[in-house]
């Protein structure tokens, strides 16, 4: 019997991506995954402060609606010197939210007279799993039973103008500190420069949900 996880997101895109972190680890495994989107589901309102929070609260909200285990992520950009901005805003430090260009643009000019060495940053991701219970409530909703939510990091610096075509959001402005094979001996690739495969080897969101794939498995043993 197939189980059926939803992927709290209206992106595709993020969609695709998880089914390849997880793939790795639960290959063969008799998973569906599903994008909240498809499902005609709305995104709910992020009230969290960490990225904890707001990656329970999505993965919460899906489940209780659909019945279903979902899993959501949330992630951001932590800048040192800039006290841990832009964080849980990353997606909206500029205003708008979602406008990758701008966002940088605004980033650079802050960073604009930190020198180099104190350019230090890190992406965070937290990937959290929710399952609800077999019956819903007077409201339609399903109680949630159990929850579970890992925590995974990609420590680097920010460059000073954008580099590559891959990815999204700061990606052409983070160098990893850990680099694919191929450019040892060779200038360092940002984030935006490497390959999807490379990207999720080392990624803070490959980590978080590489970290939560036990207690999706134990869902397929039930």
């Amino acid at each position: 019997m197939t189980l059926t996880i939803v992927v709290a997101s209206h992106n595709e895109g993020k969609l695709a991506e998880i089914r390849r972190i997880l793939a790795q680890d639960l290959s063969g495994a008799p998973i569906e995954l599903v994008s909240a989107g498809s499902l005609g589901m709305p995104d709910p309102v992020e009230t969290g402060v960490t990225f904890q929070e707001n990656a329970l609260l999505k993965a919460r909200f899906v489940a209780q609606r659909s019945g279903m285990p979902a899993i959501a992520d949330d992630s951001g950009l932590i800048v040192d010197v800039m006290g841990a901005a832009p964080g849980i805003l990353s997606a909206r430090w500029a205003g708008e939210h979602g406008n990758d260009a701008a966002n940088n643009a605004l980033l650079l000019s802050q960073l604009a007279d930190i020198p180099d060495d104190k350019r230090t940053a890190r992406f965070r991701c937290a990937a959290a799993l929710a399952v609800p219970g077999a019956d819903a409530d007077a409201e339609g909703l399903y109680p949630i039973v159990s929850e579970h939510v890992e925590i995974g990091e990609m420590p680097g610096r920010i460059i000073r103008e954008p580099r590559g075509e891959h990815g999204f959001g700061y990606d052409p402005l983070f160098v990893p500190d850990n680099q694919p094979a191929r450019a040892e001996g060779g200038a360092e690739l940002t984030s935006a420069e490497m390959s999807a495969d490379e990207k999720n080897a080392i990624s803070h969101r490959g980590k978080a949900l590489k970290a939560l794939v036990p207690a999706v498995a134990r869902l397929v043993e039930r």
